[in-house]
C-alpha cells in the first residue's frame, strides 16, 4: 500500500501544475540562410620536435613534403642523398579551422593540428606557413606558429609516462585570413530562416508573431522548416537592425513528444508533452543469490579411508510484493516519473516499465532506445 499511497500523492500534487511556456529566441532556434561557417583544411609540416617526429624512412610522404619545403627556400638537394636523412624532429600533420561568416581579410581564426605520420609527440612543435582551403580548392586563410599540446608523453624501453592526446594540437589565433566568403544577404528582398527542429507549430508561431509586429504578409512558413520574411520597404537599407530585431524575438516552440533512454548509462530524457493513456502498472524486482561452497569429510587418523568432498549449493530467492496501479488518461509520463522516483525505483527500472507501456499502446510519444 505504500507504492500505491506515494505514487498517488505524487500524481495528485503534479496534476495542478500547469507546464510553463517554451519561450525562445528565434537567433536560438533558427538560421538565417546564407550565413554560416565554412570548414577548412591544409596539409603541412611542423618542426622543432624533440626526436618525437616521423620517422622519415618508413613515412614516405613526410619525407617529400620535407624535400619539397626545402627546395622551395631555394635549398640544393641531391634527391639520393636525401633519402638517407633520418631527422626525427619533424611530423606530417593536418591542419583544420572554421571560417566564420562575414570574416574579413587579416583577422585571425584559431587552428587544430593533428598527426597523421608515426610522431609520437608534437610536443614543442611549431606550424610551418599552410594554406588552408575551403571545399572549392582556394585558399582562405594561412596558419603558422607553436603548438599548445596540454599532454606530454615521456617513456623508455621499459616504462611510459602519457597524459592525454600528444599528438594533436592547437594554435590560437594562428591563422590569417586571406579571402573573404561572399554573402549577398544585403541584396535579398526576403530573407529565410530555417529551423534547426523542423516542427509546423513553432514556424506557425513565429510567423504569427512577425506579422504580428511588422504587418500582415510579412512573414510566410513555406514548410515545417522555412520561414520567409520580406524586408520592409523603411528597412530595405538597415537591415542589420532589422535582423537584430527579428533574432531578438521570444516566441513559444513546439516539439515532438518523446522518451528517450539509454539502457547501458541509465539515462532517460522525457519531453514534457507525452502523455499516457488509462493503464495499470505492476512492478516487482526479483533477486537471485546462489552460493557455492564445498563440504569437506575427511577420515579418522590412522583410518583406512580417502577425503570426501561434497559440492552444495544454496539458493535464495527474493522477489518484491508487485502491487497493481491504475495510472488515468491524460497523466504525463514525468508524472509517474516523479512518483517511481519517490518508492526508490532504479532507472533500469524506470525504462523497463516505460518500455512496457509503450508496447501497451497506452503513451503517446515517440520512444526512442540509443
Amino acid at each position: 500500500m505504500r507504492f500505491l499511497l506515494l505514487l498517488h500523492i505524487v500524481l495528485l500534487f503534479t496534476s495542478f501544475i500547469c507546464p510553463a511556456s517554451q519561450a525562445a529566441r528565434i537567433k536560438d532556434i533558427a538560421e538565417l540562410n546564407g550565413v554560416r561557417n565554412n570548414q577548412l583544411i591544409g596539409y603541412g609540416l611542423v618542426t622543432g620536435l624533440a626526436g618525437t617526429g616521423d620517422d622519415l624512412i618508413r613515412v614516405l610522404f613526410t619525407r617529400q613534403a620535407l624535400y619539397n619545403m626545402l627546395v622551395s627556400q631555394g635549398i640544393t638537394v641531391n634527391p639520393e642523398e636525401f633519402k638517407k636523412i633520418t631527422v626525427k624532429n619533424v611530423a606530417a600533420v593536418m591542419v583544420m579551422a572554421t571560417l566564420p561568416p562575414f570574416s574579413k581579410p587579416g583577422s585571425t581564426i584559431d587552428v587544430y593540428v593533428s598527426s597523421i605520420g608515426d610522431a609520437k609527440s608534437l610536443a614543442g612543435g611549431n606550424l610551418l606557413m599552410t594554406p588552408l582551403k575551403g571545399p572549392d580548392g582556394k585558399v582562405y586563410a594561412v596558419a603558422q606558429g607553436p603548438l599548445t599540446i596540454g599532454a606530454f608523453s615521456f617513456g623508455g624501453k621499459a616504462a611510459k609516462a602519457q597524459r592525454n592526446h600528444p599528438t594533436v594540437g592547437r594554435i590560437a589565433s594562428g591563422a590569417i585570413i586571406e579571402r573573404q566568403v561572399p554573402v549577398a544577404f544585403q541584396d535579398e528582398k526576403i530573407l529565410s530562416y530555417s529551423l534547426r527542429h523542423p516542427d509546423f507549430t513553432t514556424a506557425h508561431n513565429i510567423s504569427n508573431l512577425v506579422n504580428g509586429k511588422y504587418g500582415e504578409g510579412t512573414a510566410f512558413p513555406k514548410d515545417s522548416s522555412t520561414i520567409d520574411i520580406t524586408v520592409p520597404d523603411e528597412y530595405i537599407h538597415d537591415r542589420v537592425n532589422f535582423i537584430a530585431d527579428i533574432e531578438g524575438m521570444k516566441v513559444d516552440t513546439d516539439t515532438n513528444a518523446r522518451v528517450v533512454v539509454n539502457e547501458r548509462t541509465g539515462t532517460i530524457v522525457m519531453g514534457e508533452d507525452v502523455r499516457l493513456s488509462t493503464v495499470a502498472i505492476s512492478h516487482g524486482n526479483l533477486s537471485i543469490v546462489i552460493k557455492e561452497n564445498t563440504e569437506v569429510s575427511q577420515p579418522n587418523p590412522l583410518a583406512n579411508g580417502r577425503t570426501v568432498a561434497t559440492p552444495n549449493t544454496a539458493i535464495d530467492v527474493v522477489e518484491d510484493d508487485g502491487e497493481l496501479m491504475v495510472v488515468e488518461e491524460g497523466v504525463s509520463i514525468g508524472e509517474v516519473a516523479s512518483a517511481l522516483n519517490a518508492i526508490g525505483a532504479t532507472p533500469r527500472d524506470l525504462i523497463a516499465i516505460f518500455q512496457a507501456i509503450k508496447a501497451a499502446g497506452a503513451m503517446h510519444g515517440e520512444f526512442i532506445v540509443l
